[in-house]
């Protein structure tokens, strides 16, 4: 993959960065960014996407990364440590090996799952999750925009690739909001854009764990689907025989789904999105051949779910799962934030029967997994029922979190008597 530089007049000098020594050590410990208040001296004006080389205090090679000139991360860093070329092979070596921790976590039976997961995975501001034949690459980040066309290439050339998917492969772009003006603008990318593969008139199906599921890959959330909670879904499987269960803040229904198949005696999706309960409806479709789920009477319900949950706590159910979306989008929602997850962890408690069992899941990244912990046991303890602790859980094996700013997927199973 060639290095971005200016393109006319004679070839820069490389980019050159000196930065703090706050930064330098950050550096040295793997994080993966460099903020621009940390840079202290800079040899030239850089483009997006050119490699820009991170040096000590004693002139020492530090890191290289991509530069973001228009970001508050301006360097995204993929190496620190001892000097290495950034070149073609490099970044085929890169790839492969991220893609082979993949290999040993699914097999025929799932094919949607993350492939590379961003800061974690060592590709800053890149994600690429896969969904049957339909890989859906996202951008955080300006930075990779000048190297679309050779990311796409390195990862269609890939042994993972043509292994798993061959050539009929389609690839779709996905951009955050923060950089869908300058991709348009300067690159003439889209979100939703089609970059290899035939076009898409219907969402795209795939299969987690045996079950069939629709994945709206140009215009759903993240990528399409929440590939993110696929553990917790299976687990959900084994505690659902013979139970009534409540799937609040359901979206398209996969708790359910799992539910369904583990021998639930009814399911109920509770969502405010008609959009998203029409997609639940679609999916327990495409898996009616299963006996279970066939047999396994499903209710939809449109409504906000701490609203529902106030107005119906004489409905009872035997496992209740609170799969909310953010409720904390930045750190000054934090305090807010613990409060309502209390909250709802109050209202799921009280729709419980005896023996009923409490899945709390948070994906608040400004909200730490004791936090949130913390919030629902003490709603168990003022509800003064007596239950236990089933265990809590953090994030998927395709979805690695090595910073702390990664961090944000946790759950809870709490059982009551």
């Amino acid at each position: 993959m060639k290095d971005t530089s200016p393109s006319s007049g004679p070839a820069a000098p490389r980019l050159r960065l000196r930065v703090t020594a706050t930064a330098e050590s950050i550096l040295r410990s793997g994080h993966p960014w460099l903020f621009a208040d940390s840079i202290h001296e800079q040899n030239r004006p850089g483009q997006i996407g050119e490699l820009a080389v991170v040096y000590d205090r004693k002139d020492k090679f530090l890191a290289v990364g991509l530069l973001d000139p228009d970001s508050p991360i301006r360097v995204r860093i993929l190496h620190a440590g001892k000097p290495q070329n950034i070149d073609q092979d490099w970044w085929r070596a890169h790839l492969d090996q991220t893609l082979a921790v993949r290999r040993p976590l699914f097999d025929a039976h799932t094919t949607g799952y993350r492939c590379i997961n961003g800061e974690s995975d060592g590709w800053p501001g890149l994600v690429l999750d896969r969904y049957d034949t339909t890989l859906v690459l996202k951008l955080y980040t300006a930075a990779w925009l000048p190297r679309l066309e050779e990311v796409v290439s390195l990862i269609l050339a890939s042994p993972w690739c043509s292994e798993n998917i061959g050539p009929e492969a389609r690839v779709v772009l996905r951009l955050s909001r923060n950089i869908q003006s300058v991709a348009g603008t300067q690159f003439k990318h889209s979100d939703g854009e089609i970059l290899r593969g035939p076009p898409l008139v219907e969402p795209v199906v795939f299969l987690e764990s045996g079950l069939r599921f629709e994945a709206d890959v140009l215009r759903g959330q993240k990528t399409g689907f929440f590939l993110d909670q696929r553990e917790n879904r299976r687990r959900v499987e084994t505690l659902s025989r013979g139970r009534a269960v409540l799937n609040a803040f359901s979206f398209s229904g996969g708790f359910s789904l799992y539910a369904a198949r583990g021998g639930a005696r009814s399911v109920t999706d509770l969502d405010l999105s008609a959009h998203a309960l029409a997609s639940a409806k679609r999916n327990f479709a495409l898996n009616e051949a299963e006996p279970t789920v066939a047999r396994c009477p499903h209710e939809t319900v449109q409504a906000d779910t701490f609203e529902w949950l106030a107005e119906n706590s004489k409905r009872r159910f035997d496992l209740v799962i609170l799969d909310p979306p953010s409720l904390a989008k930045r750190e000054t929602e934090r305090a807010g934030a613990i409060r309502a997850y209390g909250r709802l962890a109050e209202l799921g408690m009280n729709c419980l029967n005896r023996g009923g069992i409490l899945l709390a899941a948070s994906c608040s990244a400004h909200v730490t997994a004791e936090e949130f912990f913390e919030a629902v046991r003490q709603s168990a303890v003022r509800s003064g029922r007596k239950f236990t602790e089933l265990q809590t859980t953090r994030h998927a094996p395709d979805h690695p979190a090595k910073i702390k700013e990664a961090e944000y997927l946790k759950a809870i199973y709490l059982a009551f008597s």
